[in-house]
């Protein structure tokens, strides 16, 4: 009997980014052309949908902004739905390298792994990190330690590829609506799924708005640290197989 093609789900979050999404989506063709791509427009006030449908992905509209979580989660319940079990996650603004996604795949692939962490800080290293942000993400690696065991060199990555178990368990009620981070890297080690990172490009932002801008850092790090703790106090989710 012929082994069914890999059905690969590619995620992409976005959140008023006409100008650059259309780009992402092209990008992902060009290495992943049999990938269905889909963007959840997060409320987006501008041109989002729009452009995101002329690029040729398919388009989840929700009807105001819930919050990168939210949307995130949308997204696994909808691959869920259709029956994938492997899911690619990038930002619609342009600061992954898509043809870096199917390193991510080739990793998961290799059965060591449920979830593929793409790091900016492996491989060639050289993303250059504003001070402020530098000083987040060390709080954050050293709560996901404390708390897990596991060192992870770039926590705030949202370049990620599910396999089925972490995609059953993202899709579940404890995904995070927003600052979620931390709090999914600890969750996911806590039910008991193998985490790895692998080095990817990332690029500064070539537009929308930054967490770490005015007095965002503040509110973030307060709203993760107060998610963490909610996380730990809440009892450990745990997934088997992963089926639908």
């Amino acid at each position: 009997m012929t082994e069914r093609p890999e059905r690969v789900l590619v995620l992409i979050p976005a959140y008023n980014e006409a100008p650059r999404v259309g780009g992402v989506i092209a990008g992902i063709r060009a290495v992943l052309p049999a990938a269905t791509i889909v963007v959840v427009d997060d409320g987006s006030a501008d041109d989002t949908t729009r452009a995101a449908r002329e690029a040729g992905a398919t388009v989840v509209r929700l009807p105001f902004n819930l919050g990168a979580g939210a949307a995130r989660q949308v997204g696994f319940r909808y691959a869920r739905a259709h029956g994938f079990r492997t899911v690619v996650i990038l930002d619609g603004d342009g600061q992954h390298e898509p043809a870096d996604a199917p390193l991510l795949l080739e990793e998961l692939r290799r059965g060591e792994a449920d979830m593929i962490l793409g790091s900016r800080f492996l491989g060639a290293g050289d993303y250059r990190t504003p001070a402020l942000r530098r000083l987040g993400m060390g709080v954050i690696r050293s709560l996901i330690k404390l708390t897990t065991g596991q060192v992870v060199t770039d926590p705030t990555s949202g370049y990620q590829a599910l396999g089925p178990r972490a995609l059953a368990l993202f899709a579940g009620p404890g995904y995070p609506s927003d600052y979620a981070d931390a709090e999914v890297l600890i969750m996911t080690r806590r039910a008991g799924l193998r985490l790895r990172e692998a080095p990817v490009r990332m690029y500064q932002r070539s537009g929308g708005q930054s967490m770490f801008t005015g007095l965002r850092p503040a509110w973030y790090m307060f709203k993760m640290l107060l998610s963490v703790l909610v996380t730990m106090l809440r009892p450990a989710e745990r997934v088997e197989g992963g089926e639908s």
